[in-house]
């Protein structure tokens, strides 16, 4: 297994759900449930960075370490690395960014795209997917599909229904076709793509699609997707997806 670190991006304000990493889910803050999950993976490190003294006190009373960032960044990427920046790490150390509302994140996963990238010398970044097999989650905006080339690579991430397989969707009422999957929001750097990543300010596609990962794209860099072995639970983003997340880990 490669070395690898997670980091988890913490931010407190959610526009949806405001201090959610925070908010309690089965007795801890989300952000605990995905610490300890992150912990699981085998990483040699993980560390929560977030705007938010709140967020550090929490990570105190449960054992993490946590790296109060600036509070102006645009994304998730861009906190991911200046902690990076901050624990001193090399240009070729692999990092995992495991998002802060992802309290059901299997560890394996997080492994697996830490492996992928190791073993891809030519990609930028790895990531991962699973098949699309209703018409509900191909059509919904919220659920981000990938298309991938003959060798794993990413070609684009869209919330549209792609790709639109134009025979078959005119005459079925567009149903996802054999090759829709949906992108699952991890993904693993190393920290010298960090950096060129976060040098660069958010272009066009990014901000038409509110897609971080179109920026690497834009930029020419090679994001290398596995077909998922574990594939998690939705993230928490409303108080519906609270409650599900609640029963979920209740129940484990």
């Amino acid at each position: 297994m490669a070395a690898f670190h997670v980091v988890i991006p913490a931010r407190y304000g959610s526009k949806r759900l405001p201090g959610k990493v925070l908010r309690e889910l089965a007795g801890r803050p989300m952000v605990e449930h995905v610490w300890r999950r992150a912990g699981e993976s085998g990483a040699a490190s993980v560390t929560i960075a977030t705007d938010d003294r709140r967020v550090c006190a929490a990570a105190r009373r449960f054992g993490a370490r946590s790296c109060l960032t600036r509070a102006d960044h645009a994304s998730g990427t861009d906190r991911v690395n200046e902690t990076a920046q901050r624990l001193g790490w090399e240009d070729d150390a692999i990092v995992v960014n495991v998002q802060g509302d992802e309290p059901l994140m299997p560890p394996p996963l997080i492994a697996q795209v830490a492996d992928a990238l190791a073993a891809d010398a030519h990609a930028d970044l790895a990531s991962a997917r699973t098949r699309i097999a209703d018409s509900a989650a191909w059509s919904d905006p919220n659920v981000v599909k990938v298309v991938c080339d003959a060798y794993g690579r990413a070609l684009y991430f869209s919330r549209a229904p792609i790709p639109w397989a134009r025979d078959e969707c005119s005459r079925i009422g567009g149903l996802p076709g054999a090759g829709a999957w949906r992108h699952i929001g991890i993904y693993a750097y190393r920290v010298g793509t960090l950096r060129r990543l976060s040098a660069s300010p958010p272009c066009a596609l990014e901000r038409t699609e509110a897609l971080e990962q179109l920026r690497a794209q834009w930029q020419g860099m090679r994001i290398r997707v596995v077909d998922a072995l574990a594939v998690p639970e939705a993230g928490v983003d409303t108080e519906a997806d609270l409650v599900r997340a609640e029963a979920l880990l209740s129940s484990q």
